[in-house]
């Protein structure tokens, strides 16, 4: 029995199946599409759908309006003091700030003091809104990075140049002295010159001397015509007295020859 089963299952070696199934490839296509008579391309070419161009977007054609943000009412605040310095300050300098330290800041705020010299702080941002529409627009390069303003109501350029001889972070830039934009070697220039009261004093002592002297001059041709004058008296006198001495001596001389 189980050697049927398996002779049925296992076909013996060498023995070929009734039926085999063979497949076959498909055709190739050699059938083309014919092109189109030139006649009827130009039809087709004519009679093809153009489509209208679309119309731009309204936000395209209308102009951008740019957003200008208002100033904040800290900013106006900033601009209204500092519009106050400049018109009451006579000397306005810009000095850079290079990472001084706290301390450092305020040993020199305490030096600056002394001479009644003010240290400000103001937002780059703030001061140029302001010196733009100003007369003080010359002023703009200066005010780049972090920036500091010594102000005081008389011009005391010595004074803050020995002041900030011992801060080295600190660098002058430039000044506005009596409304003169000045550079830096414009400053030093201005700080060999002297003082007001010494230039006062040369001046009236000038005045004074010339006017002594114009009044000694005036004096003195009266008194040397004066002097003339007496003089000429004098020797008039003497000459008169001398003529009756030589009369009198000629009338007694006489008299003993007789």
């Amino acid at each position: 029995m189980a050697a049927t089963l398996c002779g049925r299952l296992f076909p013996k070696s060498g023995w070929l199946p009734l039926s085999q199934s063979v497949r076959h490839g498909s055709k190739a296509v050699t059938r083309h599409r014919k092109p189109l008579h030139f006649l009827k391309q130009k039809l087709m070419a004519v009679t093809e759908y153009i489509p209208p161009t679309p119309a731009a977007p309204p936000a395209a054609l209308a102009p951008r309006v740019r957003k200008t943000e208002e100033e904040s009412a800290l900013a106006v605040l900033l601009r209204k003091d500092l519009e106050n310095l400049f018109k009451e300050c006579k000397m306005i300098a810009v000095v850079q700030n290079n990472a001084i330290n706290a301390e450092d800041l305020m040993v020199l705020k305490h030096k600056l003091k002394r001479h009644n010299i003010s240290v400000k702080f103001f937002p780059n941002q703030v001061t140029r809104s302001f010196l733009s529409n100003s007369v003080y627009s010359n002023m703009l390069p200066l005010f780049v990075g972090q920036t500091v303003i010594f102000v005081s109501k008389e011009p005391k350029v010595k004074e803050m140049l020995q002041a900030l001889k011992h801060s080295p972070q600190m660098v002058l830039l430039g000044a506005c002295i009596e409304n003169t934009l000045l550079s830096y070697q414009g400053i030093l220039s201005y700080s060999r010159l002297p003082s007001m009261t010494t230039i006062q004093g040369e001046i009236v002592g000038g005045l004074t001397m010339m006017t002594s002297r114009t009044v000694s001059m005036l004096r003195h041709h009266p008194a040397h015509l004066s002097a003339l004058l007496q003089q000429y008296v004098k020797q008039q006198g003497s000459g008169d007295s001398t003529n009756a001495v030589t009369d009198k001596e000629t009338s007694i001389i006489q008299e003993a020859a007789a």
